[in-house]
């Protein structure tokens, strides 16, 4: 918004042609996105406090109940923040700005409805498991539709496989679709089962989107990508913005969630994040990225398949519970050991 305003005004004012530098831009929105929430999160802790007083926040099968009472739905704290400093400082007339944030939102709709069922018992565990992935997978095949419309080129559904910068697979417009949804909806589910302990979805998720804000930008340019040998994304560089927001918005926060936490981020924002890395992992041609920089997400899904695995198959439990970090904490670990 603030490039659509001010950079016409350039010719009378030279310093406004900052405005058209994608790193002040997304430098804008990391620290905007800070403050937003820093100044929200007293406000809306207090006010969750009330609404959700009596519900139950923490279920009564986890380790942690000295924490039951901690207000819950912190993720509309991210959402708030990260909306207002995309809106601010992205480009509004760019396609993947609004598809990003559509999708975002959606799921972070979804993670609202889930976590006020769960805190009212209106569903014992909020939405249930089928219609939630229903609703997911829909969602992301209409995103990576859309995606194909903003970006028609051959390359669009290119999966390049890292370290090996000759070794490209065409999936075709079906196998983009479905290849992506998988991405965008194991994104999505893996940040929000790690979700369990203050913090350990924050900090790791910080890492993420501001790396994703990096390789976005860099992604984003011809001369940068020739030179890396990775794939071209033309426009992307805008995508930068959304990650740096996204990055100060969970570092806000982090703020009010670091032990011992004063509100949780509940699948509101676990969702919203993990929708948000997986769309702009898929839009950048960075799939394989997102599992290695977001490890610990992967690392936590692994340990339920395996523990789910391992109890219908033997009858027994590799872990003392999943995901991993229930595990530990079974172990007697402190939560910042853990």
């Amino acid at each position: 918004m603030l490039e659509l305003l001010l950079l016409p005004l350039s010719q009378w004012f030279q310093p406004f042609n900052l405005f058209s530098y994608i790193t002040v831009r997304a430098g804008g929105a990391l620290i905007t996105a800070f403050l937003v929430g820093t100044l929200l999160g007293p406000w809306l802790i207090a006010k969750f406090k009330i609404i959700q007083h009596g519900g139950e926040t923490v279920r009564a099968f986890l380790p942690h109940q000295k924490k039951a009472g901690t207000p819950t739905m912190g993720g509309v704290l991210i959402v708030a923040a990260w909306l207002a400093a995309t809106l601010l400082w992205s480009d509004l007339g760019h396609a993947y700005v609004w598809l990003i944030t559509g999708t975002g939102l959606t799921f972070a709709t979804v993670g609202l409805l889930d976590d006020y069922f769960a805190l009212k018992k209106i569903w014992r565990n909020g939405l249930p498991g089928w219609l939630r992935l229903v609703v997911q997978f829909g969602v992301a095949a209409l995103t990576l539709s859309f995606a194909l419309s903003i970006n028609p080129s051959p390359e669009a559904t290119y999966l390049f496989l890292p370290f090996f910068k000759d070794l490209i697979i065409d999936l075709g417009i079906f196998g983009f679709v479905v290849f992506g949804a998988f991405v965008l909806v194991g994104s999505a589910n893996a940040v929000n089962l790690t979700d369990g302990l203050d913090g350990l979805v924050s900090i790791p998720a910080v890492i993420v989107a501001a790396s994703f804000a990096v390789l976005a930008y860099v992604v984003g340019r011809a001369d940068f990508t020739e030179y890396l040998h990775i794939a071209y994304v033309p426009g992307a560089g805008e995508i930068a913005v959304v990650c740096a927001g996204l990055a100060g918005a969970v570092l806000a926060f982090l703020w009010y969630n670091a032990p011992p936490a004063r509100i949780f981020m509940g699948d509101t924002g676990s969702l919203t994040i993990g929708a948000v890395l997986g769309t702009v992992a898929v839009l950048i041609k960075q799939e394989f990225a997102l599992a290695i920089i977001g490890g610990l997400f992967v690392l936590e899904t692994i340990s339920v398949i395996v523990q789910v695995a391992s109890f219908k198959l033997t009858g027994k439990r590799v872990f003392k519970m999943a995901p991993l970090h229930h595990h530990f904490e079974q172990l007697g670990w402190p939560e910042s050991t853990i």
